[in-house]
């Protein structure tokens, strides 16, 4: 599938798969400076472009791994970049970390991945389909003992 990308900025990079079967391709940060980010500071770094997803799909902004290790990560993960969109493309970071970390010009800062939607017809109605699960939510399937909270 070809994906149309607007340059917006003159030092933005096009997103890259960098191996054969990933599912994501980088988006890099478009700065003309390093951008620090304070401890529990959230920022919207810019891309420098923008991007046109064919109707039936959706853009999803997720976190890298390897910015996970810093304690980098996306709060609205997965983001979502509607088919209709043609802003720049902007990826939200915060620091959960206790230390600031920098974002350099050109840093891989998120995963975009292309993905089908499927648009559902809602309506009213007085009940509901019984499962065995019923009500239950929020744990009720189980104890988590890695999850203690």
């Amino acid at each position: 599938m070809q994906i149309k990308i607007q340059k917006l900025h003159p030092k933005a990079i096009l997103p890259q798969y960098k191996t054969e079967y990933a599912a994501g391709a980088d988006l890099s940060a478009c700065l003309d400076t390093p951008l620090s980010i304070t401890p529990g500071e959230i920022v919207a770094i810019p891309t420098g472009i923008a991007i046109e997803i064919p109707p039936g799909y959706e853009g999803q902004v997720r976190p890298r791994s390897s910015l996970g290790k810093l304690g980098l990560s996306i709060p609205n993960a997965p983001g979502t970049i509607d088919s209709d969109y043609r802003g720049e493309v902007k990826v939200l970071l915060v620091n959960l970390s206790r230390e600031p970390h920098t974002i350099y010009p050109g840093d891989r800062i998120a995963q975009l991945v292309i993905a089908p939607v499927v648009r559902g017809e809602f309506y009213w109605t007085s009940d509901l389909s019984p499962t065995s699960r019923g009500t239950g939510g929020f744990g009720s399937t189980g104890r988590n003992d890695a999850f203690q909270g």
